[in-house]
């Protein structure tokens, strides 16, 4: 497996911060719901089913299935853009798709339930976990930070035991404190623009697009 270059240990951060802020607002719009985050989706759906089958679990069940459906979404379209256009451009498709749910959902959110809306977006991170799968298996996951938190309890005990071959931590760590901060300028964002804010990820999904076209992320 090749190193990431700098730039596109960058670009990863990036993608991740970006996942961060959906997640907030998608928790924020829908009361304690993930866009990216199907564990804790995967819980609330459990919980309802004990408590019979009510809005969390509907909901928790919908989120879930759409992460699925966008991931075999951007799973498609990166297989078609390597094969027409060569592996060069799978990432970049990869992201169009991407841009192109985050701002249905801006625009569906203006007219449709907000639940419907927040769909587009949980669809459109299990499709952005597709951007560094060059093999189409995910390499690095961009939305989801327990398998990053577990690399670098992992690393750090096996350099703690002496291990000098041991990968170090530091793009996990960078990981996912993108992600971190990206929840962080989430939550602020809704409690400034609420929906507005859906509009301004899917302009910054399209600034990572073209970022995306750029960098090598194989």
């Amino acid at each position: 497996m090749r190193r990431l270059s700098s730039a596109a240990t960058l670009t990863t951060v990036l993608l991740a911060t970006l996942a961060g802020i959906v997640d907030a607002l998608a928790f924020s719009g829908l009361g304690g719901f993930f866009a990216s985050f199907m564990s804790g989706n995967s819980t609330r759906f459990g919980v309802g089913l004990a408590h019979g089958w009510d809005y969390a679990a509907a909901t928790a069940a919908a989120l879930v299935l759409s992460f699925v459906a966008g991931a075999m979404l951007g799973t498609i379209a990166g297989a078609a853009a390597a094969e027409r256009l060569g592996q060069a451009r799978r990432a970049e498709a990869v992201m169009g798709v991407v841009t192109l749910l985050l701002a249905i959902g801006a625009a569906m959110a203006a007219f449709a339930p907000l639940t419907l809306a927040m769909l587009l977006l949980a669809a459109a991170m299990g499709a952005q976990n597709g951007v560094v799968a060059p093999d189409g298996e995910v390499r690095i996951g961009l939305t989801y930070m327990t398998g990053t938190l577990v690399r670098i309890g992992q690393r750090a005990a096996r350099r703690l035991l002496g291990d000098r071959s041991a990968p170090g931590v530091r793009r996990d760590v960078l990981l996912w404190l993108g992600f971190v901060a990206g929840v962080t300028i989430g939550a602020i964002g809704w409690n400034w623009l609420g929906l507005a804010a859906l509009w301004v990820v899917a302009a910054l999904s399209a600034l990572l697009t073209m970022l995306v076209a750029r960098v090598d992320l194989r």
